[in-house]
């Protein structure tokens, strides 16, 4: 296991490279959450996201052992892109394993840095296999994205530039996935504020670690389904489990619709674009999992802001849809001229803007003479669409609604 001094060392080498990230207070979030909270904003770190910390002490480790031979890697995106970065500033040759459904973007980041991209697999894991197989035959050097300590200490550079701006934090709380990010942070902060929680917070549909944290031991699952793609590990990793066993206070899980309405808050009130892995910790936060008392000290870490455009629309959807913003009804009408004009003036009247309509009179599962309109709704809270769905009760509209 790595100690302290390793992640001294780690900054001196990733200061090379890596921007010393914005910590700043965060009034809106404090005030909303009755707490001191600071956002630590590795979203804006140079390729988006903190994995270059990591991916560049382990290659510079190397070199410093006189290992030109170049590297090999198996990423979905944040941890291609920091290898590729690292890899390029040394001249050394990298190689990137990613799943085959991997997004064009993130496929042309890493290429943009000179690495050569390899699809193979229809997910990570089978990536991963790839990989490691491949390093063995041409004999290259692994840089794993968090079971190394190398990586580890890497990481760990981001708690040394907080404590430098805030030394009596109460709390810092970190996204958790394979673990290697909390693993390295904890480790520096437990010494140099040794009263410090750290706090984990991973994704309800990638429990991994969560489950071996309060079983004490290595738990994999079956498969893991969630939108912070970042943390999606389906495998506990034994390495970072020993940090995290002796160094986190606790570690806590978000589900979809909680990170989405942290993604979009983050959008809205705080002008900061993060991804799923990146928000979890807001999202802690905002659903009242952090379990701390008022007005205590807090850093979040905004772990990475690399988030896949064309799945932006469907996280705002569901950030809308999870803060009462947006509603979604299919409402059955007498099939008759005006009927749709007076559905219409009912939303006007209650004050809820139509931004998407759809009208069907030929489904089999309707009666003679009905159709059904699906309908959007823009709202204003819950009391608003407890309002609509009064209304359209009393005046006796039969509909669903469609989450």
């Amino acid at each position: 296991m790595i100690n302290f001094e390793d992640v001294k060392k780690a900054a001196k080498r990733v200061s090379k490279v890596a921007h010393k990230t914005p910590l700043a207070y965060a009034p809106i979030l404090s005030k909303l959450y009755n707490q001191q909270v600071f956002l630590k904003k590795d979203n804006l770190q140079v390729t988006g996201s903190f994995k270059l910390r990591g991916a560049f002490n382990k290659i510079a480790t190397l070199i410093e052992s006189g290992n030109r031979g170049g590297v090999v890697a198996a990423s979905a995106g944040n941890h291609a892109q920091g290898v590729a970065l690292s890899s390029a500033y040394f001249g050394i040759d990298a190689t990137i394993f990613m799943p085959e459904s991997t997004p064009l973007n993130k496929i042309q980041g890493v290429e943009s840095y000179g690495a050569k991209v390899v699809l193979k697999g229809a997910n990570y894991d089978e990536a991963y296999s790839y990989a490691i197989e491949y390093s063995k035959e041409q004999n290259l050097s692994f840089v794993h994205p968090f079971a190394d300590d190398s990586v580890i200490a890497g990481q760990g550079t981001i708690y040394l530039e907080i404590f430098k701006e805030i030394d009596d934090l109460d709390a810092i709380v970190v996204p958790v996935g394979g673990g290697g990010l909390i693993s390295g942070i904890a480790t520096a902060a437990k010494v140099l504020n040794p009263n410090i929680k750290v706090i984990g917070v991973a994704a309800s549909g990638a429990p991994a670690m969560a489950q071996s944290f309060k079983e004490k031991k290595p738990i994999s699952t079956k498969s893991v389904r969630t939108i912070a793609d970042g943390i999606a590990v389906k495998n506990a990793s034994e390495m970072t489990l020993k940090y995290i066993l002796k160094y986190v206070d606790d570690i806590k899980l978000v589900c979809d619709d909680e990170i989405a309405s942290a993604i979009l808050f983050l959008l809205e009130r705080q002008k900061l674009l993060v991804e799923g892995a990146g928000a979890v910790g807001v999202a802690a936060l905002m659903h009242n999992r952090l379990d701390l008392p008022p007005n205590s000290k807090v850093c979040i870490l905004l772990s990475g802001g690399n988030i896949d455009v064309t799945m932006l629309s469907l996280i705002i959807e569901k950030g809308l849809t999870k803060t009462y913003r947006k509603m979604k009804l299919i409402v059955t009408l007498i099939d008759k001229p005006g009927a749709l004009e007076s559905f219409a003036k009912l939303m006007r009247q209650v004050q809820a803007n139509i931004v998407q309509i759809g009208y069907d009179r030929t489904s089999t599962d309707l009666e003679f003479g009905d159709a059904h309109v699906s309908v959007a709704l823009e709202t204003k809270g819950k009391e608003h669409q407890d309002e609509i769905r009064k209304i359209l009760k009393k005046n006796g509209y039969s509909f669903k609604e469609v989450h």
